[in-house]
């Protein structure tokens, strides 16, 4: 892969009923491309379905995390013991915010002083902080959820443009300017239309975000019950006939390749960037 990004949905589940009975995978995502091996949202699972999908866990040089919720933060401890070969190296990129590093008033820090040591740098995810893993630019852009220091990722290729990871958010004025000109965007859709929870993005706010934003593609995940009771691709329908945007409801494996155009493949494929001998 020269240039491009591939993104890949180890995990498109979301919420403590999905997490607990694993109805979708709760692993998060995956980013490769030159100079870039990250894991997003290292949920439980996220070791295991690395393995299972031929993404050796040792070669990560960024873990990514938004908020202090176990189904986004539980592997990302054993993904630090990877990327640092077993802690035997400061090595790679820890981005998280503040209540993962430091803790809050709603708990407790997620990932130890221990682990968050080894890694050669470390990041405090704010609205507005930029940094850069290999070739790509990452700015962190404003969630608001349960945990109040939730963010999300916008991440910029000089050659093939933006997309972007908006986290857990309910909808708020503004949200959509983050996301201003990205070709993707991938949104934690945890309820279907008219089931708000406080905190959570319905389908009507996922609709209304599209619409200000017009991406190339959107693709739903981080999917809760509720919503996988009502059918996701169906979802992902509706939003697509109201705004015109290509829409999609992830499943898990899902493979999106960002280029020239952005393309999207369901089944298993290994990324020919990341194979190879895990020791």
């Amino acid at each position: 892969m020269t240039g491009k990004i591939e993104i890949i949905l180890l995990g498109t589940g979301g919420g403590r009923f999905v997490t607990i009975t694993q109805k979708r995978r709760t692993a998060g995502i995956r980013i490769l491309g030159e100079g870039v091996n990250a894991h997003l949202d290292p949920g439980p699972g996220a070791l295991v379905y690395s393995i299972r999908e031929s993404l050796n866990p040792q070669r990560l040089n960024a873990i990514l995390v938004s908020h202090c919720h176990p189904d986004h933060y539980t592997d990302a401890e054993v993904l630090i013991e990877a990327m640092t070969k077993g802690m035997t190296r400061k090595s790679g990129i820890l981005a998280a915010a503040t209540s993962v590093l430091s803790g809050s008033k709603v708990c407790e820090a997620s990932v130890s002083k221990y682990h968050q040591q080894v890694v050669k740098q470390k990041i405090e995810a704010k609205p507005g902080t930029r940094f850069e893993i290999g070739k790509v630019n990452v700015l962190v852009t404003e969630a608001r959820h349960t945990d109040p220091d939730t963010v999300g990722f916008r991440f910029h290729l000089d050659d093939f443009g933006d997309f972007a990871y908006t986290s857990d958010t309910e909808y708020f004025d503004g949200v959509g300017k983050n996301y201003q000109g990205v070709r993707l965007l991938i949104l934690c859709v945890m309820r279907p239309y008219g089931k708000p929870w406080k905190g959570h993005m319905t389908t009507n706010d996922a609709l209304r975000i599209v619409e200000e934003t017009h991406p190339e593609r959107a693709i739903l995940t981080h999917l809760g019950m509720q919503m996988l009771f009502q059918n996701p691709s169906e979802q992902a329908r509706l939003i697509e006939e109201k705004t015109g945007v290509l829409t999609v409801a992830a499943v898990d494996g899902m493979r999106v390749n960002l280029g020239e155009t952005v393309g999207i493949q369901t089944g298993k494929q290994k990324s020919q960037q990341d194979l190879g001998e895990f020791f």
